[in-house]
């Protein structure tokens, strides 16, 4: 007899449950991967191996908390003064995944600095744009592309301002705006496609917010107009071949300079 006390039973689901539901639902993010590396896509998405953050992810998952903050309290007309963001910038910091990171001695704080001098570089050189409310901050949306014969296409939105798409990232370098746009195409159109199947209008244009963590740091906007019809057709290839190849288990590595930095760089060596 089951009594209240008893937990929940886990359902584990198999190699092949976890594939199938993988193809009928896909991120950007996803996408991505898969197309980078389809053994990197198997150990995260299909065994979803566990790895600790690196330093850089840290930094960047907090950064992006803290200004989520910001927009938010601009979408609620309750902007948030430069301590209050430091608030929120400690808070994330403390919040997200505490102890996961494998720090070196002293390289937290160096780290922590870095990461609020970034925080702080935007709010300062993002000039006007700080003056208008959002139209939607941090949202999950989907978009369902079964009359395409594609998965379902999920995504979260940082920002959106007068119907421009806005995201965020953090850099170690400043980019190239036509290498930027080319790396980045399979996100922003994915933002685009969600953008208009959820507002059933055409964006106004994407941008790509770069915080670059020089010594001195500064913010790198890339402006990209609304997505093309050629862009459309390219994200939709691409997700028709993700769906279709990804059923046939063919995990295998793609080797390249990323390798030297992959998580999975271990288990890759001893793939067979």
């Amino acid at each position: 007899m089951k009594t209240s006390a008893e937990a929940p039973k886990v359902i584990e689901l198999s190699e092949k449950d976890i594939i199938t539901g993988l193809q009928n639902t896909v991120s950007a993010s996803r996408l991505s991967l898969y197309l980078q590396c389809r053994l990197k896509f198997f150990f995260r998405y299909v065994l979803k191996l566990k790895k600790p953050k690196t330093a850089s992810l840290h930094v960047g998952n907090s950064v992006h908390s803290a200004l989520k903050a910001w927009n938010k309290a601009r979408w609620l007309n309750k902007p948030l003064t430069l301590k209050g963001l430091h608030d929120e910038f400690t808070k994330a910091w403390a919040d997200i995944s505490e102890g996961n990171v494998p720090w070196e001695a002293g390289e937290e704080d160096e780290e922590k600095t870095t990461g609020w001098r970034l925080c702080d570089t935007y709010i300062r050189q993002s000039g006007e744009m700080a003056n208008i409310k959002p139209d939607a901050v941090e949202v999950s949306i989907e978009a369902d592309l079964t009359q395409h014969g594609l998965p379902r296409l999920i995504g979260i939105l940082d920002l959106v301002q007068e119907g421009s798409i806005i995201d965020f990232k953090t850099s170690s370098s400043t980019p190239n705006p036509s290498s930027v746009e080319h790396l980045h195409e399979t996100q922003t159109s994915s933002y685009a496609v969600l953008y208009r199947h959820n507002t059933g209008k055409k964006e106004t244009g994407i941008e790509l917010h770069h915080l670059v963590k020089n010594k001195s740091p500064k913010l790198c906007i890339t402006d990209m107009p609304p997505m093309t019809d050629q862009q459309q057709s390219r994200l939709f290839h691409l997700m028709d071949v993700y769906q279709n190849e990804l059923g046939k288990g063919q995990f295998y590595p793609s080797p390249s300079f990323g390798c030297i930095g992959c998580e999975f760089f271990a288990e890759c060596r001893r793939w067979h």
